[in-house]
């Protein structure tokens, strides 16, 4: 009786959408009350539901009838991303060219770094092209990595963790460069980390996190031209 009542929880198409708001939610007041940056909201709440499906032996499939439909909302929330955007236009006018350069260079070595570093430990030629686009926001992502073949949950586990790491790291390798100006912050953490790590930059400033979202797009557009050719060019080398 027991089974059949979970079975009717679970088969509903909220059961996902509510198991992974509120496992975020957790994720937000744990990482408020220990104030841990390790603890990021999204790595919490990713482990809080992994281990609800594996305790009460939920199939996947069960889960994605309903979790699909968060997917619905990555586009609009990267969107509204371009609000603290708005507020910086004139910052962002001023420091545009230095901004295009340091977007372009983010890109470009994030790819290249990820493939030679692939190729190097012997990864299999479509799980390369999987995590080639590992530093765009996920939609993104997902489009590239279906157009280089490659596996999209290996790209949006590639993704997320690179989102997470980023959040986590980012602000401290900064600090540790002695990356001071909040331009140059936004623009490293958006670059590398996407949306998850533009969550993180929104905390230490409003141009952080202005510049961080404006990366997000540039960086999308750029890996979407540049790593095809890259991927070519560095898998004729290898």
């Amino acid at each position: 009786m027991k089974v059949k009542k979970l079975e009717i929880i679970t088969n509903n198409l909220l059961f996902a959408l509510v198991l992974s708001l509120a496992s975020f939610e957790i994720g937000i007041y744990i990482n408020r009350k220990t104030k841990l940056a390790i603890l990021n909201p999204l790595l919490i709440g990713i482990i809080i539901t992994i281990t609800f499906l594996i305790v009460f032996k939920i199939d996947y499939k069960t889960y994605d009838n309903g979790g699909k439909f968060i997917n619905m909302f990555l586009g609009p929330s990267t969107v509204v991303l371009a609000v603290p955007l708005y507020k910086q236009l004139e910052l962002l006018k001023r420091n545009a060219k230095a901004i295009i350069v340091g977007i372009f260079c983010g890109t470009v070595i994030g790819i290249i770094s990820i493939i030679c570093i692939s190729h190097l430990v012997g990864l299999d030629d479509t799980i390369i092209r999987s995590l080639a686009p590992k530093s765009v926001t996920t939609p993104i992502g997902i489009s590239i990595s279906e157009q280089l073949g490659g596996l999209v949950p290996i790209t949006v586990l590639a993704i997320v963790g690179t989102g997470i790491i980023g959040a986590v790291i980012g602000p401290t390798v900064c600090k540790l460069c002695k990356i001071k100006d909040e331009v140059a912050v936004g623009v490293a953490i958006g670059t590398a980390s996407h949306a998850v790590g533009t969550s993180k930059a929104l905390e230490l400033g409003e141009v952080q996190g202005a510049m961080s979202s404006l990366s997000i797009g540039i960086a999308g557009i750029m890996t979407v031209v540049l790593a095809p050719l890259i991927l070519n060019l560095l898998n004729g080398i290898f």
